[in-house]
């Protein structure tokens, strides 16, 4: 089974709204090398695993998968948050939707110039399960041969592409929103490089020859270097309610990254920011409530915590 503590695992820094690195962080969301397919593969992998004896593996696929879960759901924030509202409008927020603002600006011309507009046209200024051209998610993207070394390999491979192409978003954006996102993940993915290069080792797999760990050079971006010097790198969840996982006996040990840092499964889960929820947008009629239909909301919402606080105590 699986739980959602209503937190984001990582702050999502406040910028100016910039649709064109929405655009550009889809890739690492819906792309081939993006964050669903990390989930996606991670999971099935876990799913469909077979022999008892391997245990500590399925735990350690399982664990990272759904840390995954959790880096959809920073990174999709984080894009509707980029998406958030349009820079060039001045018009009033209480007036019509049909009104021009300051100067004739109607409330989603940006649509027309900036980033995908399908963001704007499809989403309500939201994330969508596409890469950064558009082109929808795939299942075809997900690698599950059943095969214990070929699926470590190709998992440390997805991981090293994935934080490639994270670091050249990096440069391509100085938002702030985006930055922090990116930065994390670009540490957290490293992270799931150690993991996987230390299950290989575990293996007899001599992967440094066959496949290094690229370098990159990101620890001179000073948001990931900050997280770097707080070991995140070098740190894994397990996200194990019941304290039963034993990706512990894989996880541990010299880092893989040669960084001179020791590996530490012993945390179950990080500790998470606040979410808060985005303010509706009246051009988009999203979410479109009108006040019985808010009413409802709210009273189902005080029926499923009174059923949660049944089940499991006071929150």
């Amino acid at each position: 089974m699986y739980f959602h503590l209503q937190r984001l695992i990582n702050p999502i820094e406040q910028d100016e709204p910039d649709p064109a690195a929405a655009n550009a962080l889809q890739e690492g969301l819906g792309g081939q090398f993006g964050e669903m397919r990390t989930m996606m593969q991670y999971l099935f992998q876990s799913i469909n695993f077979r022999g008892p004896e391997a245990k500590p593996y399925k735990d350690l696929l399982q664990g990272i998968g759904t840390e995954e879960i959790g880096h959809v759901e920073l990174i999709g924030t984080t894009i509707a948050r980029l998406l958030d509202g349009s820079p060039r409008y001045r018009g009033d927020s209480d007036d019509p939707v049909d009104e021009p603002g300051a100067g004739g600006a109607v409330p989603l011309n940006i649509a027309l110039s900036e980033g995908n507009i399908h963001h704007y046209l499809v989403g309500a200024q939201g994330a969508l399960p596409v890469d950064a051209a558009g082109n929808p998610w795939s299942g075809s993207y997900v690698y599950n041969s059943g095969n214990l070394v070929l699926d470590l390999l190709y998992n440390l491979m997805l991981e090293s592409t994935g934080r490639l192409q994270k670091c050249r978003i990096y440069e391509m954006t100085a938002n702030k929103t985006a930055r922090s996102t990116i930065s994390y993940l670009i540490v957290r993915d490293q992270a799931h490089e150690n993991a996987y290069a230390k299950a290989l080792e575990t293996l007899g797999v001599n992967w440094r020859t066959a496949l290094p760990i690229p370098k990159t050079n990101a620890d001179r971006f000073p948001e990931v270097k900050r997280l770097l010097d707080l070991g995140l790198q070098s740190t894994q969840y397990s996200f194990d309610l019941d304290d039963q996982s034993e990706a512990g006996r894989i996880f541990q040990g010299l880092s893989p990254s040669g960084d001179g840092t020791m590996l530490d499964a012993s945390q179950q889960a990080p500790e998470g920011t606040p979410i808060t929820i985005a303010p509706e947008r009246r051009e988009e009629f999203s979410p479109g409530a009108d006040a019985e239909l808010t009413a409802l909301i709210a009273a189902t919402a005080e029926m499923e915590m009174a059923d949660m606080e049944a089940t499991f105590g006071r929150l």
